[in-house]
């Protein structure tokens, strides 16, 4: 059985639940939309979950933010299909929904109030865009890339024995 992660915003005016196969917290992205909209330590942490079990309480308060990309990656500016949640209460990032994978819902680790299980390694990814002050604790057995690993959550989860039934 998947395990049910419980998540709120820091003001309590959004909570949700959903059920995550791939509960592990162990990407830590440094492109600038996560590091500029989650803060933390120049870094943020998306984990998977399925989309068809996510409950929310207090969805008035809801707000989604689609960023504008322009990077080297792509020759023109363009709005971003992802759908990040946030609480216009208290400005909480919640979770990512972007419709290209619509069985998927990536809850930030940030949000998340449940006990989350420790991650054996880590993956660094987008740090070609990481802030100049940031400093990456890379250690053995972590995997960095300058922009996206071929290998998915889903596929991490299962070769690091992580994946939860």
């Amino acid at each position: 059985m998947p395990l049910l992660l419980k998540g709120s915003c820091r003001c309590g005016e959004v909570q949700f639940e959903v059920a995550s196969h791939t509960p592990v917290p162990y990407q830590l992205c440094y492109c600038t939309i996560c590091r500029k909209q989650q803060g933390g330590g120049g870094f943020a942490i998306n984990l998977g979950a399925v989309n068809d079990t996510l409950r929310i309480t207090g969805k008035a308060s809801l707000g989604v933010y689609r960023a504008v990309i322009e990077d080297s990656e792509r020759p023109r500016c363009e709005v971003s299909s992802g759908e990040r949640n946030f609480c216009r209460t208290c400005g909480s990032a919640l979770w990512l929904y972007d419709p290209t994978w619509p069985e998927l819902v990536h809850p930030f680790a940030s949000a998340i109030d449940s006990e989350l299980p420790p991650a054996p390694e880590q993956t660094h990814i987008m740090l070609k865009y990481k802030a100049s002050w940031v400093d990456p604790d890379i250690r053995d057995g972590d995997k960095a890339f300058d922009l996206y690993p071929e290998e998915s959550i889903a596929d991490w989860h299962r070769r690091t024995g992580m994946w939860v039934d």
